[in-house]
């Protein structure tokens, strides 16, 4: 087994990655401890997964903190080192023409809402950061915090479909309605875009006439729990 990683994780809900990834790190088929789980969302079940396993655990409220914002973002509630200018072209997020006022809120109350996040991360060692079911889309603001040498990604994400096709939130449900008789999920790094950063694995399973969207949903989560953990252990072997 490689040398072992620090991995911090962020959910937003239930954590039944976040499990998997305990799971395998308790018995040692991953070289990783996880050092905290993050949640943007308070009282959510992964938050619990990661108290029962003692991690450490900390909550930054998107909502509160979006809510908050729409009443007026002030130059001060903003940090010290934002640049809209920057972020706003590194992005690649938005299509063209979107209304720059609604581009210009939405990074500038994710970065306050990151700023908390990254606040929480830094008190702790870490060597990569996963996003096992994280429901938020992180900005350049964000991302270059983490990734602070070039070329060198470390923010996992999955995704539940066989990128590139069917990014964005509902990836097992566009696979569905598509009529693909072959789902799957990918576990890739975080880039600026949505669901475009390079691959690291993919697992595949055969959609039957008469599965219903709900099946597909089971089948592909059992494939993601045995994926993610071989795609942090990848990444621990090329540490």
């Amino acid at each position: 087994m490689a040398k072992k990683i620090n991995v911090g994780t962020l959910i937003s809900g239930g954590g039944t990655n976040l499990q998997a990834i305990i799971d395998a790190a308790k018995s040692s088929r991953i070289s990783a401890d996880i050092v905290f789980t993050g949640s943007d969302n308070p009282g959510v079940r992964g938050l619990e997964r990661a108290q029962n396993a003692k991690i450490d655990t900390f909550v930054v409220d998107y909502s509160k903190i979006i809510q908050s914002c729409k009443k007026g973002i002030k130059g001060a509630d903003l940090p010290k080192d934002f640049d809209l200018e920057d972020i706003r072209a590194k992005q690649r997020l938005f299509k063209a023409g979107m209304p720059s006022e609604q581009v210009e809120f939405f990074l500038k109350s994710r970065a306050i809402a990151e700023k908390a996040l990254l606040d929480q991360i830094r008190e702790y060692d870490m060597d990569l950061l996963v996003l096992a079911g994280f429901m938020r889309v992180l900005t350049p603001y964000f991302i270059d915090r983490i990734n602070t040498v070039s070329g060198k990604h470390r923010i996992m994400n999955i995704h539940p479909a066989l990128l590139p096709s069917f990014p964005g939130t509902d990836g097992y449900g566009d696979t569905f309605r598509y009529g693909c008789k072959i789902g799957g999920c990918t576990v890739h790094f975080i880039d600026y875009g949505e669901d475009t950063g390079p691959i690291i694995g993919q697992k595949a399973f055969e959609i039957e006439d008469t599965d219903t969207l709900d099946d597909v949903k089971r089948k592909g989560l059992e494939k993601e729990w045995g994926l993610y953990p071989l795609c942090i252990q990848k990444f621990a072997d090329s540490f």
